[in-house]
Formats: structure tokens, C-alpha cells, sequence
């Protein structure tokens, strides 16, 4: 699913194979690791994706699937914890082969080409999410 080596204490490069989920690899890499705080940027490419946009005045995400060859222009986000388990909350932007852009919040994204991240650990602290009822969102537990 994926292959890693740690540059620095506490900072892995991460690479993803080939046609998988990356979102998946990626909550399985930090909680194969007991990731639960840190951050994650990265480029690569992509066959699909689906990205979320929240609609603030109905506090409902809008899901859409992009079916074609895309470069990830820039990932980042971090990684936190809700209900026991990683959160990952990460931002795309894609390229098209038209040279259009598109971005959003990332939900699923399959890889076809290369995926190439930077996941950094912050072991010493912890971030934890919980649903705020004003914005609808899973924000950090500080």
C-alpha cells in the first residue's frame, strides 16, 4: 500500500502505490505509526478524487467526483484525533490537463502515477476534534 523511510525524529517520506486510495494509506500509515498530531503536505497524481466544499448556511458538505488525470499541485493538512481515531483533514489543489485548477477539502482520491508525501509527528502533543453546532464543523479540541 505504501513505502516510507523516516528523513529526521519524527518526519517520514511516504510514498503511496500505485492505483491506491491514498486517504486510506495515509490513515493507515499514522495509525500504524500512533500518529495523532501532526502534519502532512505532498504532490503526486491522480485518476479521481472527490473533494468536499461545506455549504456554511445549511452546514452540509457537497461532494464531487473529478474522473480524469490530474497532478496535485499542493496537499496539505493535518492530523489529529476524533473519537479514538486519526482525523485527517487535508486540502487539495489539482491540476487539469487544461490547466485549470480545482481545490477543495480532500475526501477519496485514487493514484495513478506517483504520490509523494511528508508527514511530520508532533509525539508530544495531542489534537483532538469535536463537532461545533455553530459552523458544523469537527474543529480542534484546544
Amino acid at each position: 500500500m505504501y513505502s516510507y523511510t523516516e528523513v529526521e525524529a519524527n518526519k517520514y517520506v511516504l510514498s503511496i502505490d500505485n492505483h491506491q486510495e491514498m486517504m486510506a494509506a495515509l490513515r493507515d500509515f499514522c495509525q500504524e505509526h500512533e500518529i495523532f498530531a501532526g502534519e502532512v503536505r505532498g504532490i503526486g497524481a491522480v485518476s479521481e478524487a472527490t473533494l468536499r466544499f461545506l455549504n456554511p448556511a445549511t452546514k452540509k458538505y457537497v461532494d464531487r467526483t473529478f474522473s480524469e488525470q490530474m497532478e496535485i499541485a499542493n496537499l496539505i493538512g493535518n492530523i489529529s484525533i476524533k473519537d479514538n481515531e486519526v482525523y485527517l483533514h487535508v486540502h487539495i489543489t489539482l491540476g487539469r490537463e487544461d490547466y485549470t485548477a480545482v481545490a477543495g477539502h480532500l475526501l477519496t482520491a485514487t493514484i495513478n502515477g506517483a504520490c509523494e508525501l511528508v508527514v511530520e509527528d508532533w509525539p508530544d502533543g495531542y489534537l483532538g476534534r469535536k463537532f461545533d453546532e455553530e459552523t458544523g464543523l469537527n474543529l480542534y479540541e484546544i
